[in-house]
């Protein structure tokens, strides 16, 4: 009979993730050293930021509740970071946030545009389509003559 996990897997963090972000940030720390991680070292990681992630989710949550909304945005997230006494980590976060809320900003453009060029088409097909008979009818009745 197999042993029950701690954690399910689904609140796991992906061990290869885990794996390269650790041995990345330990090649910036000391890059003339390759510095060998033990399994239960990435274990330990990995659950430290499991722990991590729920507690900032927990008072993201309770300072969105406190704002009467149901949905965190990522200014709750920066707020909560700072209300746990990490104020180390807002600069860099806030210039991730800023960087993905650029991308994404131009991505919101162009479906927009994609959208309204839609629409466009629509309408203008929505006259044929009114008047009863669309192309293909037409087509038939001709047929019929």
């Amino acid at each position: 009979m197999e042993t029950e996990k701690a954690v399910s897997e689904t609140e796991e963090l992906p061990k290869t993730i885990v794996r390269r972000v650790v041995k990345d940030k330990l090649h910036d720390c000391s890059p003339d050293t390759d510095i060998a991680v033990h399994k239960d070292a990435l274990v330990a990681f990995s659950e430290s930021a499991r722990i991590f992630i729920h507690y900032v989710s927990a008072t993201a949550n309770d300072i969105c509740k406190e704002s009467k909304r149901q949905t965190i945005n990522g200014d709750d997230v920066l707020k909560a970071i700072e209300e746990i006494d990490f104020p180390e980590l807002i600069g860099p976060l806030r210039a991730s946030l800023d960087e993905f809320r650029q991308k994404n900003a131009g991505k919101r453009v162009a479906a927009s545009k994609s959208k309204e060029e839609k629409k466009k088409q629509k309408v203008e097909e929505e006259p044929s389509e009114k008047s009863g008979k669309s192309k293909k009818d037409k087509g038939n009745k001709e047929n019929d003559d």
